[in-house]
């Protein structure tokens, strides 16, 4: 009898890959950066804080990993489309593009939403994962091959706790325009996919709600806490590895059970 936990184990190897991360500097993207790297991928951190980027790609290289940064506001398109002409031209392939950027600082009502609040949150979460996206169709073309993967939001599903109402928004759009790409790539043997991570310890959310609060929302979780990053990297591994090769327009909820749907 083979004892439990003696079996083999699955292993991600993105040997010989390029993995573009956006919104990497800091975050979820820079954890999932760093495993990327750590599995064998050439890793791009494509951000606009350009002194967060390079260190993040100092410690990967430190670690003995290939990663470069590109700096680029990915609320422009211009920039997003010089960005992307750089990586593929010097890299002459992309197989994942992870759509990390995004976020908010501050919580309104939508009463007390400022006009140019609700563009900044909706072109930061929104907006980005569409430019980036078409930028990396042609390549994926191409090669009739290669994964996307976004990052979402339990707001985007459930309204609860109270957050941004223009981040809870746009968040619902990357989940619906996940499935848009889906369909209109699936042809060209491209998936993609997107995770909902509920609250979870990044700086940003730390600064944003503080220890006790964060405290407060794990315990309305079955699990009884709130995630850690390491909780979504191997998601956002496996959305890219060969393993969910039949898996495409479908958005994850990682959340500790605190939202549960069919």
């Amino acid at each position: 009898m083979v004892a439990y936990g003696a079996m083999t184990r699955t292993r991600f190897d993105f040997t010989g890959q390029v993995a573009v991360l956006t919104g990497a500097a800091r975050g979820i993207g820079r954890g999932a950066a760093e495993a990327f790297a750590a599995a064998g991928a050439r890793v791009y951190v494509v951000d606009v804080d350009a002194a967060a980027g390079e260190q993040a790609v100092r410690a990967i290289r430190e670690r003995g990993g290939q990663a470069a940064f590109v700096a680029a506001d990915l609320t422009s398109a211009a920039q997003v489309t010089r960005a992307f002409a750089h990586i593929i031209g010097e890299a002459d392939r992309l197989d994942a593009l992870v759509n990390c950027a995004g976020g908010f600082t501050k919580l309104y009502t939508v009463e007390d939403t400022p006009e140019d609040e609700w563009d900044r949150v909706i072109d930061l979460n929104l907006k980005t994962m569409f430019l980036c996206a078409k930028a990396a169709i042609p390549a994926f073309k191409r090669q009739r091959s290669g994964r996307i993967v976004s990052i979402g939001s339990i707001a985007g599903v459930s309204p609860w706790p109270p957050t941004s109402p223009p981040y809870a928004a746009a968040k619902a759009g990357v989940h619906n325009l996940t499935r848009s790409l889906a369909v209109e790539l699936g042809p060209y043997g491209v998936t993609v996919n997107a995770i909902a991570p509920g609250t979870t310890a990044s700086e940003r959310v730390v600064g944003l709600r503080g220890r006790a609060g964060l405290d407060e929302i794990g315990k309305a979780a079955p699990l009884g806490k709130i995630a850690e990053i390491d909780d979504m990297v191997g998601w956002i591994l496996f959305l890219a590895a060969p393993e969910s090769a039949h898996l495409t327009g479908q958005t994850i909820s990682i959340n500790g059970g605190r939202y549960m749907a069919d």
